[in-house]
């Protein structure tokens, strides 16, 4: 007779065991069960029970064969970036950034000396391995148009494979609604949504929902993994929020679960204290969670692809904002999670909260740091001359490529590219965007000459608390101080607009030698 003994080793592996469909445990399991068969063997000798060995004996004098077999292991999908698209929405008016928006999308406002803010969601997209990406414009959009056809396209700039980036700008289309402007967020994708059930077509299972003028470094697989793990339907990106801007933003409450129960955008007053929450459930020490009471949207989400069309097309066909109309109304009968992004991250919506982010990327340590060599950020390759300093004095600043500086002073301020600045200047608290292209020393020497003013910032000016815009042409002794603390002004007509108390000097702009601000 033959003797089959099975021998079965215990597992202590955690098992995860996932919840599909009904929700309830045990409808169907994801997982595999695997089996080790480790051969057969002859043995005459006695046989010893063990630990966690189980033996069946018939015979003790033929051979034996034993079975390994291991426990069910259990554990959630993991998302594949080729399932994932995203959907950058750059169509705003950005009037609060006005007049940095008076000639530019908000997404292609400089940030940083080098960058636009379009390259922040563009390379958290490819450092997270998204690589179908579409971008829905509308207002002043050539700038940013012909940035994204310059960095992020096939044959030139950063190659993306079986990938895409597809610009969607605002058109026309048959039937009374096609003759509108985006209307709000959720109104964009509409208008395109035969684009994204095309895209479903493509293995598009779960869309992120991201806006082009934040400042932060995320991998959103991250994001789309609580996503799935959670079985939710949308996942809504959320960081602690203090008093003072909690009104800005959309807030929420959540159950112990980490699901979205209440969703409020921009509450005042009394709404806004109803909102209130002890964030130290999220992880936040006492000390933080005083001074973070809320919990704010960072306007960024994952959809499931099949809900997201669903919600716009039939669900709430006339609903037009993801923030006001749509989340909160899905709270109630869809499973909206909370997914919390504890690091830095700022919203790029104001002159002060441009002003401030940009300043602080000179600090030390920064906060934010555009150098990381895991996750680099993109943006245009320009092919410009390293800067060239002359006698120059600079603390706690950043100095992009292809500048000009002589005899010049500089702190805590940002250069942008190809800037121009001569001796005996003062630049301090500033952020400078630079030039689109250089003059040349004869051009400079010619206009000079008949009295005007060449690109850049002329000798022995001074300039605190300021932001100058692109191709702006600043004389010499010229002083732009706002001593008098001016908040608002509108000086369209000399070349500068004041928001905030902050100096903003226009695109093209020209300040006449001796003028004072």
């Amino acid at each position: 007779m033959d003797s089959c003994g099975g021998a079965v080793k215990p597992n202590v592996r955690p098992v995860q065991v996932s919840r599909v469909d009904s929700g309830v445990w045990g409808e169907r399991i994801r997982g595999s069960l695997r089996i080790n068969v480790l051969g057969t063997q002859s043995s005459k000798k006695s046989l010893r029970a063990e630990n966690g060995v189980v033996l069946s004996l018939l015979t003790s004098d033929i051979d034996k064969k034993i079975g390994t077999f291991e426990a069910p292991v259990f554990e959630y999908p993991k998302v594949e970036p080729k399932n994932v698209a995203s959907i950058i929405l750059g169509g705003g008016a950005g009037t609060r950034l006005f007049p940095l928006t008076s000639r530019r999308a908000k997404p292609a406002v400089p940030i940083g000396g080098c960058y636009r803010l379009i390259d922040v969601p563009m390379s958290n997209c490819i450092n997270s391995g998204i690589r179908k990406i579409f971008i829905l414009t509308q207002f002043n959009s050539f700038s940013l148009n012909r940035h994204l056809a310059r960095t992020y396209n096939f044959g030139n700039g950063i190659t993306f494979g079986d990938g895409f980036v597809e610009v969607l700008a605002a058109t026309q289309t048959p039937g009374e609604a096609g003759k509108r402007w985006f209307q709000g967020t959720a109104d964009a994708v509409r208008q395109f949504i035969w684009v994204f059930e095309a895209a479903k077509n493509k293995n598009v299972e779960h869309i992120v929902i991201l806006s082009g003028d934040h400042l932060y470094r995320m991998d959103y697989m991250d994001f789309v993994q609580k996503h799935i793990d959670t079985h939710a339907d949308i996942t809504v990106s959320c960081v602690p929020m203090d008093d003072s801007r909690a009104s800005d933003y959309g807030l929420m409450k959540t159950d112990k679960t980490g699901r979205i129960i209440h969703f409020a955008e921009k509450p005042k007053g009394p709404a806004l204290k109803q909102m209130r929450v002890d964030t130290s459930v999220l992880g936040l020490s006492d000390q933080d969670a005083a001074k973070y009471p809320y919990i704010a949207s960072m306007g960024v989400y994952v959809f499931k692809t099949d809900v997201l069309l669903k919600l716009l097309r039939w669900r709430y066909p006339s609903c037009n904002d993801f923030g006001s109309e749509i989340i909160p109304s899905a709270v109630s009968d869809h499973n909206v999670q909370a997914f919390l992004f504890n690091d830095y991250w700022e919203d790029i919506g104001t002159i002060k909260s441009f002003f401030d982010a940009n300043l602080a990327l000179t600090e030390q340590p920064p906060k934010f740091d555009f150098n990381d060599p895991k996750t680099p950020f993109y943006t245009s390759p320009r092919f410009l001359p390293p800067t060239k300093m002359e006698k120059c004095r600079i603390v706690d600043a950043i100095i992009s490529h292809g500048c000009f500086l002589h005899e010049c002073n500089i702190h805590h301020s940002i250069v942008g590219v190809r800037s121009r600045l001569e001796s005996d200047i003062e630049l301090e608290d500033t952020m400078m965007m630079g030039a689109d292209y250089y003059q040349t020393e004869s051009e400079i020497a010619s206009l000079l000459a008949e009295g005007k003013v060449p690109i850049g910032v002329g000798r022995n000016s001074k300039i605190r608390n300021c932001i100058i815009d692109k191709n702006a042409k600043i004389g010499r002794d010229v002083i732009i101080e706002n001593k008098e603390g001016v908040e608002e002004a509108d000086r369209a007509e000399e070349g500068f607009y004041i928001r905030s108390g902050i100096t903003v000097v226009l695109k093209n702009a020209t300040i006449k030698d001796g003028t004072i601000i």
